[in-house]
């Protein structure tokens, strides 16, 4: 990881002043850097690993960079873990132009290195995401998302980046193109687990307020709890949960309401079902290889999606 660091760093670099302090800005508030680590550890996972396989992990981190910056501005956030957003100290124009920089470097460097099956992987993750992003859009004014429609939306919007991880991760080592779709299949499997433990965090107190956060319900976001306790609960009780949402989701005493109707109809119990569920079909898939130090780790790493405290 620390060598994986310079070279990211390298990768970043601009001989534009402004492009460069933002670069500069971005590297020092980076996150946990799983997926990056997920890249690492299926390649090893095969007893294997080389140059290739950080330009894979480094594709990953510019383009899971892109996608934060731009959702930022999407989102209109002023703040990101805890400190502000590219669009909060450089206003939207700046933070859109970031975004494609760093999807354009991340596009570059497999070109440059004539890696066009990573390049391949890139660029349906980046449609999937876009695509997963609008699907959500389309369906949140309706309100109408199914849980069949709700899997297709994480799938494809948070899902697919962790699935290309893995697969990009599998690429790298010259792996054979069914171990490579097994290891997307395994990425794509953590990344729903992912997914729903977050949709879970809305109904979590923070430590900050004291009381659950309703995020995604103020921002009319359909997810698993959500989606299971309108499809469960009577007609009455369904329009008057859909009402909220819809007519009174800034209200916080409303949100409250939700929340409480969600945990007493069996929703978060649900999602957490679900997440095991994806969690060990994973798991299932690793036991397929045999045991080494990469397989440890990524078993850790797993268990960290459905335990994370943040």
């Amino acid at each position: 990881m620390n060598l994986f660091e310079d070279k990211f760093k390298k990768s970043l670099s601009s001989n534009i002043i402004l492009l460069d302090k933002i670069m500069h800005y971005i590297i020092k508030r980076k996150g946990k850097q799983m997926r990056p680590m997920f890249v690492f550890l299926t390649a090893k996972l095969f007893n294997k690993f080389n140059e290739k396989t950080y330009r894979a992990a480094s594709m990953i981190e510019l383009l899971h960079t892109a996608t934060l910056v731009h959702d930022d501005v999407i989102d209109e956030a002023n703040f990101r873990r805890g400190v502000f957003s590219i669009n909060a100290l450089w206003k939207n124009k700046v933070a859109v132009l970031v975004g494609d920089f760093l999807l354009s470097r991340g596009l570059l460097l497999a070109v440059k290195n004539k890696e066009y099956e990573l390049l391949e992987i890139m660029s349906a993750t980046v449609q999937d995401m876009s695509e997963g992003e609008l699907l959500q859009i389309e369906k949140t004014r309706k309100l109408d998302i199914t849980e069949s429609v709700y899997y297709e939306i994480i799938r494809k919007k948070t899902a697919s980046l962790i699935a290309a991880c893995c697969s990009s991760g599998a690429n790298s080592v010259e792996e054979s193109n069914i171990m490579i779709e097994k290891m997307r299949i395994f990425g794509e499997k953590a990344g729903i687990a992912f997914q729903i433990k977050d949709d879970l965090f809305d109904y979590s107190k923070s430590t900050l307020i004291g009381k659950s956060t309703g995020i995604d319900i103020r921002e009319q976001k359909m997810t698993l709890p959500l989606i299971y306790t309108i499809n469960s609960v009577d007609n009455k009780l369904r329009n008057y949960i859909v009402n909220i949402i819809k007519n009174h989701n800034k209200n916080e005493k409303k949100v409250g309401e939700v929340i409480e109707l969600v945990k007493q109809n069996g929703g978060l119990d649900y999602a957490k079902k679900i997440m095991l569920k994806f969690y060990n079909e994973a798991l299932e898939i690793l036991d397929d290889f045999e045991d080494n130090e990469a397989k440890k780790s990524l078993n850790l790493l797993l268990d960290y999606v459905i335990n994370r405290k943040k």
